[in-house]
């Protein structure tokens, strides 16, 4: 498909006269879904990419008719930035010039996810301290490319990915010790600043939906509180680092002992503080994200016990940033999970509004079913995980059904006091 570069450069201004354009509309609450597209290297450097193992290379089109049929008018959406990312200053933008402009032009806004969980492979890993440059070159001429596209996840997943590929030794570098931890995650939150100075040169009015997992560390016993009380600060790390907050003192030494350097805190302070007013705190909750700290210090999920509302709290009353639940879903064993962790979910979120808290949208991630998120991809074994709004075949869930009959009812619905109208639309 040969597409003309004067198309994919279509002003804003020209698209903001698109009267039947969700994003010329007043503000709303962002209701939306999700496009699963991680691609890490796991097993030694097999590259995993569910954007083919969901088969969404072949069903785009199909796909962005689902998410207008059940009313996701945001669609968090990411191309392979592995594949896209050719070399130093060399691209290949064959794909999302294909999905973006259709993905636009079928009434849907989307929220470009640039880096899911993999680099490409001339990178070598998230331990390289140079690919932050480079990735926020390709950020630039991202946005150069596509400037009526406002709302970006520069890199997802930044604790997660970190976790998965400098501790656990599962995805990409697979290293496995606290300083590659800390390095990983630490250059992929240069990277976000980068990238976000470098997309705010291209479009100011840009902004910037973290996804960050939301976590809560519980401990039922009392020699287990000074590792639940550290685990509970670093929790807030990627969002210290983005809004130019300090963290604690007890984490401010657990980085340093573990290789981060002071003048890299003093950075991400100055940095943060620049890029924290375009953004908004977008966190991802799963059943898994609630962490009993046992008396060993061993580490198991018991499933939901406090809720998102609870936890989300606690991270609105650290940043004080608008919020958004940016990735959400439970897989269906064929007994209603789905559906009741969507109402459970949905309703935390309506209660966190009106107590006063800025939660600005919602999301149910993803659009269809997944493939071996049951084992945190580390293994190929083609296993479809039954989370999805549809099944791989699109046909609608019964949490896809349920999910557009809340967004019908809810299409009209308000934005809470106190968020700044610029940042929903265009």
């Amino acid at each position: 498909m040969t597409v003309s570069l004067q198309s994919l450069q279509r002003s804003p201004e020209r698209l903001t006269r698109a009267d039947d354009h969700p994003a010329t509309h007043k503000p709303t609450y962002v209701i939306a879904t999700g496009i699963e597209c991680s691609y890490p290297t796991v097993q030694g450097g097999k590259r995993r990419d569910e954007l083919a193992e969901t088969g969404h290379y072949t069903h785009w089109r199909e796909d962005m008719e689902l998410c207008r049929e059940i009313g996701a008018r945001f669609v968090r959406y990411g191309i392979p930035y592995y594949r896209s990312h050719a070399g130093p200053g060399r691209y290949d933008w064959e794909f999302a010039d294909q999905t973006l402009p259709h993905l636009w032009d079928r009434g849907l806004i989307p929220i470009v996810d640039l880096c899911h969980f993999g680099v490409p492979d001339w990178v070598g890993g998230f331990q390289n301290t140079e690919w932050p440059a480079h990735f926020a070159e390709y950020c630039s001429a991202f946005a150069a490319r596509y400037p009526w596209i406002k709302f970006y996840t520069p890199v997802n997943e930044m604790l997660v990915c970190a976790r998965f590929s400098g501790k656990l030794g599962a995805w990409n570098e697979q290293e496995k010790s606290e300083a590659a931890f800390i390095r990983a995650h630490a250059n992929q939150c240069r990277a976000t600043l980068l990238a976000i100075d470098a997309i705010l040169e291209r479009r100011p009015d840009a902004v910037f939906i973290q996804s960050e997992v939301t976590e809560a560390y519980v401990q039922l016993a009392p020699e287990a509180k000074a590792k639940a009380d550290l685990l509970n600060e670093l929790r807030f790390l990627t969002f210290d680092h983005l809004y130019g907050q300090t963290p604690s003192g007890a984490v401010q030494r657990h980085l340093l002992e573990n290789g981060l350097r002071d003048e890299e805190l003093r950075w991400f302070i100055e940095h943060g503080k620049a890029a924290a007013p375009h953004c908004i705190m977008g966190m991802d909750y799963y059943g898994v994200n609630e962490v009993v700290v046992e008396a060993d210090g061993s580490l198991e999920s018991q499933g939901q016990m406090l809720g998102w509302h609870a936890i989300a709290r606690d991270y609105y009353t650290r940043c004080l940033r608008p919020m958004m639940l940016t990735e959400t879903n439970a897989i269906d064993l064929g007994h209603g999970e789905s559906t009741r962790w969507l109402k459970q979910t949905w309703s935390q979120a309506h209660h966190l509004r009106h107590q006063g808290v800025p939660v600005i949208g919602f999301t149910w991630y993803s659009l269809t079913d997944q493939v071996d998120w049951d084992i945190q991809l580390v293994e190929i074994r083609g296993h479809v995980n039954a989370n999805g709004l549809a099944t791989l075949d699109r046909k609608l869930r019964d949490v896809g059904k349920l999910f557009k009959t809340i967004a019908g009812n809810n299409a009209d619905a308000q934005l809470v006091q106190g968020v700044p109208t610029d940042l929903l639309v265009r």
